[in-house]
Parts: C-alpha cells; sequence; structure tokens
C-alpha cells in the first residue's frame, strides 16, 4: 500500500467533476473524508481494516 500521511490525498484518477474522496493516516488510523465537504463527517478505519478494504477492491470482491 503506497505511504499515506497527516496531508489530505485524493487519487490521480479523480476527474475534475468533485465526486471523489481524500484519505490520509493520522494517529495510527486511516480517515476518509468526502472532497465536496470538508467540513463534514470522517470515517476513521484501522490500518488493517482499511488494508482489507483496498485488497478487495483489487480482487474484484466489489465488481457488479
Amino acid at each position: 500500500m503506497p505511504s499515506i500521511d497527516e496531508t489530505w490525498r485524493k487519487s490521480s484518477r479523480s476527474g475534475q467533476n468533485g465526486a471523489c474522496v481524500e484519505v490520509r493516516q493520522i494517529d495510527g488510523t486511516i480517515q476518509v473524508r468526502d472532497s465536496k465537504d470538508r467540513s463534514g463527517p470522517v470515517l476513521s478505519f484501522s490500518a488493517q481494516t482499511w488494508e482489507s478494504f483496498v485488497q478487495a477492491i483489487h480482487t474484484g470482491q466489489f465488481d457488479r
């Protein structure tokens, strides 16, 4: 998994329409927020839970 730090990051594959999420690592957790509502809610996950989620995406577990 690429390194994430306290700076909010957006995928380089996200379009210009603003429909994306941002992610950062802080205090040992991975945090995710809606890039259109930066003052809105933030979801927090353990690093292990986030890695499992990313791995599931890569293996196609969420394909339609």
